[in-house]
């Protein structure tokens, strides 16, 4: 039966018990994570968020009553022990902080009694995950998942504590929101006392940043939690959590050096990783035409070769006939894999596929130096050599090309180097290689609304010297905008804002809005701007990107206390779920079936 503390207080977590105690009496309170019963004497390991401590029930020191308790203590009980440390009588644990010592019970306290859980609460679980996440409070107590937490909540502290000294002011800005075009989709939330209207739930704070800035606020930092109504996936959640932060009378060097500085200052104070400043940095045009991705990771090589001159006046009808389309041939190189079997190069075309390659062509450079090739006989000895040549080819590498739009071939062989990455174990998790991206196009064409969009936001500074070719060729045109990557993640993103009204006004214009619908959406920001704007820039970073990276898990889940899944739902509480039909009335809502 479970008992009160009766006025019993903690003395110690477990692991603050250490060899320094040694004859004192501690008070300690906890689960229990195993108990062994050798009949004179019960071990019992008991766990808290700092670890576990080994507990020895004895009769003579416990007395009959509490030693009989203590072998009915069960996995999971909660227990309050009382009791007088000492060395370890047994074989010192060297793999726990405190396996020189343990505690002889002088009294138990059984808190809590516990059901036994459908999985058992242990570091590196290979449990299901949907099983986890159904009990994520059982899951939560496991120690590696404890220490993820835990080193957030230190992250986002230091964090706080490095923003107070550079003179930033953390301020809250609104969750309930108007909801605005030109980004992910939006969560609705109905209005009961405005029938018909709804609120959004933020996908970022960043208007209500640049109204602050606007406001004479000068540097404000917020840990601000936002809402995307998107598909998820390892490093994405439908509500998320961003380090947020805009700076006044500053451009995209300053706020790219401060920053620099912050992640210095956390990542060793956190986790003991020295960077190095500056930072390096790369124009979005390189990383695209080195790596295929806007956020490459740069801890191995295999770049990108374009091979698109060498190639335009041979023979093989995919390669001219994608560069006739004003596309390209390139080409990456997975050094001695040219003895890859061919069912495993059929799986990498089945993998191109998936990012929109219609094929992928191969060359095998054999260890006698001659060629196999799955287009050798579209072109010359001489023609292979010098594809071999240009990608820095030798015996036993394997070559591996794809031919299309830009975009395409970015993607394809963007994604295919990585999993080449993972499967050749190239990937380090012990090495943080940090890299800014900057000078990303500021618009983009989309295909699905034909019109150009926003690659950032409607309110990003493009490079002045490109703005004259906003009507002529809007694609050129270069944004103040800059990214900050940690192998191949984007932790965190932002811009120079703009600040003069005539720029605003024409971005607007070539986003396809009309003066009346600009006011309509963003009115309450462009009023502000009538009144006086300093040029102000900002950053926000992903959290739950920075933490996952910092303690290597796979998922951000691992470092979220109550995440959602695949499909947005949450498996414990059962969320979204069915409300009764007088909420919806009360809204003026209806499902239709």
């Amino acid at each position: 039966m479970a008992e009160s503390m009766k006025g019993l207080k903690r003395s110690h977590r477990c692991t603050e018990v250490s060899a320094q105690n040694i004859g004192q009496t501690v008070t300690i309170m906890g689960w229990v994570q195993r108990r062994r019963n050798l009949g004179a004497l019960i071990f019992t390991d008991i766990r808290d968020r700092s670890g576990l401590l080994q507990v020895v029930f004895d009769e003579n020191s416990v007395g009959s009553e509490g030693f009989l308790k203590a072998g009915t203590l069960r996995s999971e009980f909660v227990v309050a022990v009382v009791g007088k440390v000492q060395k370890r009588t047994a074989a010192v644990n060297e793999n726990l902080k405190t396996g020189d010592i343990e505690v002889i019970a002088e009294q138990l306290r059984i808190l809590s009694e516990a059901e036994t859980p459908p999985f058992p609460v242990e570091e590196n679980s290979q449990t299901k995950d949907e099983l986890r996440l159904k009990h994520r409070y059982l899951d939560l107590r496991r120690p590696d998942i404890q220490r993820n937490l835990m080193l957030r909540s230190r992250a986002v502290q230091l964090m706080r504590e490095f923003m107070a000294r550079e003179g930033f002011l953390e301020i809250e800005t609104p969750i309930l929101c108007k909801s605005t075009p030109e980004g992910a989709r939006d969560y609705l939330v109905p209005s009961r006392v405005h029938p018909g209207s709804f609120y959004a739930l933020p996908q970022s704070p960043q208007l209500y940043k640049q109204l602050l800035m606007c406001s004479g606020y000068d540097r404000y930092f917020q840990i601000a939690k936002c809402f995307r109504d998107e598909d998820l996936r390892a490093d994405r959640q439908p509500e998320f959590t961003q380090a947020d932060m805009e700076l006044s009378f500053v451009d995209m060097d300053e706020v790219m050096e401060v920053n620099e500085r912050l992640l210095q200052y956390v990542f060793q104070e956190t986790i003991g990783v020295e960077l190095t400043l500056p930072l390096p940095r790369m124009s979005w045009q390189e990383a695209m035409d080195r790596f295929g991705s806007d956020k490459p990771d740069t801890r191995f090589g295999m770049e990108l070769c374009n091979v698109s001159e060498l190639v335009k006046d041979c023979g093989f009808g995919v390669f001219t006939g994608a560069l006739a389309q004003g596309g390209s041939v390139r080409g990456i190189n997975a050094k001695g894999q040219g003895a890859m079997p061919r069912k495993k190069i059929d799986k990498l075309v089945e993998f191109a596929k998936g990012y929109g390659a219609k094929g992928l062509a191969y060359l095998s450079v054999q260890q006698d130096g001659t060629y196999k090739s799955s287009f050798a006989k579209f072109m010359t000895e001489e023609e292979l050599a010098v594809l071999v040549t240009a990608l820095n080819g030798a015996p036993g590498d394997l070559l591996l090309f794809a031919a299309d739009q830009n975009k395409i071939v970015w993607n394809v062989l963007g994604a295919l180097r990585l999993e080449l990455a993972k499967e050749l174990d190239l990937l380090n998790p012990d090495q943080y290689n940090f890299l800014w991206i900057t000078q990303f196009p500021l618009l983009e064409w989309s295909q699905e609304e034909e019109r150009f969009v926003a690659m950032h936001h409607p309110f990003t500074m493009p490079m002045e010297e490109d703005w004259e070719q906003v009507d002529s060729n809007p694609g050129a045109v270069r944004a103040k905008a800059y990214d900050i990557v940690l192998n191949g993640t984007e932790l965190g993103g932002g811009s120079v804002r703009i600040h003069q009204n005539e720029i605003q006004e024409k971005m607007f214009e070539v986003l396809g809005f009309t003066k009346e619908s600009a006011h309509e959406q963003f009115g309450f920001l462009l009023d502000a701007f009538e009144y006086g704007v300093p040029p102000h820039a900002g950053l926000a970073y992903g959290v739950d990107r920075m933490v996952m990276h910092m303690v290597h898990a796979d998922s951000i889940r691992d470092v979220i206390a109550f995440p959602k899944v695949k499909d947005a739902s949450c498996l414990m509480t059962e969320a979204p779920g069915k409300v009764d039909e007088k909420q919806l009335a009360e809204l003026r809502l209806r499902i239709e079936e």
